[in-house]
């Protein structure tokens, strides 16, 4: 397609696999018959992004217990009490913490990538979660005989790993999710956090060549679990100029669910170098009505007086359900939105080219 359209990522998880998630946990099925479950699930996942029409899928992260947490899933050397995340409804979630050194991943993405390549040969593209999400684990008061900078090291060893084995296994591209982005501004409205967060994906995406990196994107959003946002109140216009200040080439952001859009718009037109392409959100994860193909050409043709058509495509708001047991949106509502979005871009683009 002359107006590439992606996913995000994440699907909602069938009510049967989140049932055995939980009783594997604890110690209620056997391996094995988690195993039968998670390849019928994912195997529907793949049919039904297949009958969507989609040119890219994903596994609809079937199998990771989270978008944030499946590189450290299981690792000895966590407690429970790392930073917390609240969102605007009142629920949160929280991130484990690290007490020793030293540090790794327990899982890479390319593992997720390998068993949904088995079941399509659609391009398949791989969601990896943020260097700047995982510097999050070390705690404030350091970690005895393992130092910030010995952690910040490995870490990005690590960070390096999971995108070049997603790339070397044969993903279409490799996504960074940066949900963290915008919560950063947050967080810390001097925007100290959000730069060195751009500096250390810097750092990672420096060890790659330029060819490399036309398959490396990153994805950016105010956070979507449970129909609620992280930080929805923080401006674009604080976050986008930063931004763009990555060295990769694609970028999926969150816009259906933005109310005052022109403003949005200007800004990446503003920021958006020539060699970077800007993927708008147009259908909004957090609401269950179903967005007709007529609205998101009308969206996309709406964009494109702004920002040149052959620097945009389209995905969705963000990943229907990045955390395991997030089952606010329904499977049917999720791949509705996502067909429509395929038509619609169609749609827009018959129009552009």
């Amino acid at each position: 397609m002359k107006l590439p359209t992606e996913p995000i990522g994440s699907i909602p998880r069938p009510q049967y696999l989140v049932d055995a998630l939980e009783a594997f946990t604890n110690y209620q099925i056997a391996e094995r018959e988690l195993a039968r479950l998670i390849n019928e699930a994912l195997r529907d996942t793949i049919y039904r992004f297949e009958e969507t029409g989609s040119p890219v899928i994903t596994d609809g992260e079937q199998t990771k217990p989270s978008f944030v947490t499946y590189p450290i899933f299981n690792l000895p050397n966590l407690r429970r009490d790392g930073v917390v995340i609240p969102f605007a409804d009142g629920h949160s979630r929280q991130l484990p913490k690290l007490t020793a050194g030293r540090f790794h991943y327990s899982t890479y993405a390319d593992t997720y990538l390998s068993k949904a390549m088995e079941f399509t040969r659609l391009p398949v593209k791989q969601a990896v979660i943020a260097v700047s999400a995982i510097s999050l684990l070390y705690p404030h008061e350091g970690i005895l005989n393992y130092s910030r900078e010995q952690f910040i090291n490995d870490l990005l060893n690590e960070a390096e790993a999971d995108i070049r084995r997603c790339l070397e296994r044969g993903a279409y591209n490799v996504q960074i999710d940066f949900t963290e982005a915008r919560l950063a501004l947050k967080l810390d409205p001097s925007k100290d956090l959000l730069k060195s967060f751009i500096d250390l994906h810097n750092q990672v995406l420096a060890r790659f060549t330029e060819e490399e990196r036309k398959r490396i994107g990153v994805h950016s959003c105010p956070g979507a679990d449970r129909n609620s946002t992280h930080s929805a109140d923080i401006s674009y216009d604080e976050l986008l100029p930063l931004l763009f200040q990555l060295n990769a080439t694609n970028f999926y952001l969150e816009y259906a669910a933005e109310r005052n859009k022109q403003p949005v718009l200007q800004c990446i037109k503003e920021h958006l170098r020539p060699s970077q392409r800007v993927f708008l959100g147009v259908t909004n994860v957090l609401r269950s009505r179903i967005e007709t193909p007529e609205e998101i050409r009308d969206t996309i043709l709406e964009a494109a007086e702004i920002i040149p058509p052959q620097q945009l495509g389209t995905t969705d708001d963000c990943g229907f359900s990045p955390f395991a047991d997030d089952l606010s949106t329904s499977r049917d509502t999720a791949f509705a939105k996502i067909s429509a979005r395929i038509k619609g871009t169609k749609l827009a683009e018959d129009k552009l080219f």
